[in-house]
């Protein structure tokens, strides 16, 4: 006779899954310092982080969200946060039996962002069911400053100024030291 487990709402998979995006994640993301993370047992959505010249784009899917009310796109230090959640609106099947491939719940997805990348940087659009936000300048080189070098005799170190004498508490007048 054979035993059935239940699995609830967490999905059986989703350490698998943890492993094979942090190893199969592309080394240009990586390079980039712009690295995804993933947190939530419920529902992750799949996420593309591509390069569009010196900007980055994360096209997230997330279909049947309405994007005013039930995602956020934040910068949280130097992270790039979108966190939303699927809400299961369907009524049970008379029956009991439901067939549920859709996955619900609450999703958070971050990706590391550069530090001169700020919230004024960050724009998100949604179409068709994808979530589109663009980071502009992440793939930008920090600037340069060339100092120049002269020629000549070493700087002369600054002399401080001669402390004042010491007040006394008794007299209330200023002693000499030296």
């Amino acid at each position: 006779m054979s035993t059935v487990v239940r699995w609830g709402r967490r999905y059986p998979f989703a350490d698998v899954e943890t492993v094979y995006r942090a190893a199969f994640r592309p080394v240009a993301v990586r390079g980039a310092g712009f690295t995804p993370s993933v947190r939530g047992a419920g529902f992750t959505p799949s996420a593309d982080v591509v390069r569009d010249g010196q900007d980055a784009l994360v096209r997230v899917e997330v279909p049947g969200l309405d994007p005013e009310q039930d995602v956020t796109v934040e910068v949280v230090g130097n992270s790039l946060v979108i966190r939303g959640e699927r809400k299961d609106e369907r009524a049970e099947d008379s029956h009991g039996r439901v067939l549920r491939e859709v996955r619900y719940g609450s999703f958070r997805r971050s990706f590391s962002l550069p530090a001169h990348v700020t919230g004024d940087d960050v724009t998100a659009t949604y179409d068709q069911g994808v979530l589109t936000v663009r980071v502009a300048g992440v793939h930008t080189e920090p600037a340069t400053q060339r100092i120049p070098v002269t020629a000549g005799t070493a700087a002369q170190p600054v002399e401080a100024p001669a402390p004042e004498a010491p007040v006394t508490a008794e007299s209330g007048e200023q002693t000499n030291a030296a």
